[in-house]
């Protein structure tokens, strides 16, 4: 049986699909019933992957409902749309955008990703949560600056308690679903003996297992930690300088990429805050 390659393009209501070998497209609804029909529709295939890009809430189902039956492979959108380009199609509808992830796919042979378990998803919740609650409590505290009515002031400070109280609790959570998952406790106390690194940057650090899936990847953060060398983490978190040269120019090298924006984010107020206390 020859092995095939499945593209999704995600939307809020439908799910459509291209299966590469026979060039078949098909669409169905992105809930439970749609589900069980796209499964009907892949039985008898020999799957190698299913290609798709994140597309906030609305590919969260549909990760529970096929996981476990099926190899999910999720990239980065704006290497898919950087694919389609190089192939020179230019038009971009949600069956073209189907055909061309599951192109993409197969050209790259890309990998499967680990199966996500529930307590990995809370604790991806969880984090997305108290980085909302950091930009909220942030806003509140610079436009405190500017009050002068006192009923203004009153109303901000009220806000700000209730955001602090609110990131305390999200913090324990998060602290208690790692302490109890024997595959992070370890993790978490070797980060924690590194000066200046606390159990916050230890979560933002290890939260979410969005592996390396053909070197296209579409996390935000680390939890490749421990499984890589020194270099290919500097990479993968965007701390490891581009060369640019062309010919006899030579460029400076600049570090860039968005993939782990929360880690590096992380490391820098960790460090920031290591040097303020030396």
């Amino acid at each position: 049986m020859t092995e095939t390659t499945i593209g999704i393009d995600i939307s809020k209501a439908t799910l459509d699909v291209h299966r590469l070998n026979d060039s078949t497209a098909a669409q169905f609804g992105n809930d439970k019933a749609g589900f069980r029909a796209l499964k009907g529709w892949l039985k008898g295939h020999d799957i190698a992957r299913v290609v798709y890009e994140p597309t906030g809430p609305y590919h969260r189902d549909f990760e529970v409902a096929l996981e476990a039956d099926y190899p999910l492979v999720k990239i980065n959108p704006l290497q898919a749309r950087r694919f389609a380009q190089s192939r020179g199609t230019k038009a971009q509808t949600d069956p073209v955008d189907a055909q061309m992830l599951a192109m993409m796919g197969a050209a790259f042979s890309l990998l499967p990703q680990p199966r996500t378990s529930a307590k990995q998803r809370n604790l991806k919740e969880l984090h997305i949560t108290r980085l909302s609650l950091i930009k909220d409590r942030t806003r509140i505290l610079n436009r405190q600056k500017s009050l002068t009515i006192a009923l203004l002031k009153r109303q901000a400070k009220a806000r700000l308690k209730l955001m602090i109280a609110q990131i305390a609790q999200v913090d324990a959570e998060i602290q208690e679903l790692l302490q109890n998952a024997p595959d992070t406790t370890r993790a978490t106390e070797i980060i924690c003996s590194v000066p200046g690194l606390s159990k916050v940057s230890s979560a933002a650090i290890l939260i979410v297992p969005f592996m390396i899936c053909g070197q296209i990847t579409a996390g935000r953060w680390m939890p490749e930690v421990g499984t890589l060398s020194r270099k290919q983490v500097a990479s993968l978190a965007g701390l490891a300088p581009m060369t640019r040269q062309s010919g006899q120019w030579r460029g400076k090298s600049f570090i860039q990429g968005r993939a782990k924006t929360a880690t590096r984010c992380a490391l820098y107020a960790s460090s920031r805050r290591h040097a303020t206390q030396s």
